[in-house]
């Protein structure tokens, strides 16, 4: 078997002094990148600074016989991320990887979100996946190669309850991938979006530091950070073979994520069809037989067109 290796790469993991931040940012070191640490070194909340954090991922790095280096900069703004961007240039020559993966958490039933924990969730998350990723797009696109990874979450994709602010921030990520997925590709970039479900500090940081039950240990157990990394990994890599994707990974089972749409019901052409009609037909708007999933929003327009009859080749 092949092993997947970075050497001569350049990573930046951002977030990378905790948690799965931390164990992207050694795997790659370990398989020859060299890596930009980026992390403020604030709680999972979004509290307080420590610039030590990542420079100590860096210390373990190259103790280990690799090569990083370290960036507290905030992801939160555009000059944070242009000075993340900036520091990997000036450090390596060149920026071959994004692992977007720095973010903060806060469990808040909805109707108490308040703007500030809001703005605040969204400015980590998606200002700042957009912050770090223009800069580095353009490097990438001057240089014809690139692999961004977005780190999203399936709290973002479906939903879970207290998680207003990060799970409108991790559905977000998965447009802003799909979109440098599309731009890029002609440039030899390509981005994909993972959703992981592993035990880190912002599952332990929700204890209340009492016993944990016996079934959600076994549960922790199942969901070892470690099973994560392979798939950031893969998606880093040159041999990566997708793009515009997104990929879940929980307890060891690696999927893929897709949003498709139905057979749906089309409308008499040239009808305007009434609610009343609709109400009527709901199951069969509702059901997902037939789905297909499109590599971009015109691809529905195609489909739609095609059932009407309309040659779009032609306009």
């Amino acid at each position: 078997m092949k092993e997947l290796r970075f050497d001569g790469q350049t990573a930046i993991v951002t977030g990378g002094g905790r948690g799965l931040g931390r164990l992207y940012a050694m795997e790659l070191a370990r398989r020859g990148a060299r890596v930009l640490v980026n992390d403020l070194g604030g709680s999972s909340r979004g509290d307080g600074a420590d610039a030590s954090i990542a420079d100590q991922v860096v210390a373990q790095i190259k103790a280990a016989g690799g090569i990083a280096a370290a960036s507290s900069d905030s992801v939160s703004t555009p000059e944070g991320g242009q000075a993340i961007v900036d520091a990997a240039l000036d450090t390596f020559g060149r920026v071959d990887i994004v692992v977007n993966n720095a973010g903060i958490i806060n469990f808040t039933p909805f109707d108490q979100v308040t703007p500030d924990e809001w703005r605040k969730t969204l400015n980590v998350h998606l200002d700042g996946s957009f912050h770090v990723s223009q800069p580095a797009f353009r490097a990438m696109k001057k240089q014809g190669y690139g692999r961004f990874v977005f780190i999203s979450s399936t709290f973002g994709a479906f939903g879970q309850m207290a998680t207003a602010s990060y799970a409108t921030a991790k559905a977000g990520l998965l447009g802003l991938s799909n979109v440098v997925a599309l731009e890029g590709a002609a440039h030899g970039i390509r981005s994909n979006a993972v959703l992981p479900v592993g035990f880190s500090r912002m599952v332990t940081d929700q204890e209340s530091g009492g016993p944990i039950p016996p079934g959600r240990q076994a549960y922790y157990d199942a969901i070892r950070p470690e099973l994560i990394t392979p798939l950031v990994i893969y998606l880093a890599s040159r041999d990566c073979v997708l793009n515009h994707r997104a990929i879940a990974a929980c307890a060891g089972r690696y999927s893929r994520v897709f949003a498709g749409y139905g057979d749906g019901w089309l409308a008499d052409a040239g009808s305007t069809p009434s609610a009343e009609d609709l109400a009527e037909r709901v199951t069969r708007i509702d059901g997902t037989d037939g789905f297909f999933v499109p590599e971009s929003s015109v691809d529905e327009t195609i489909a739609v067109c095609r059932q009407r009859g309309i040659d779009l080749s032609q306009m």
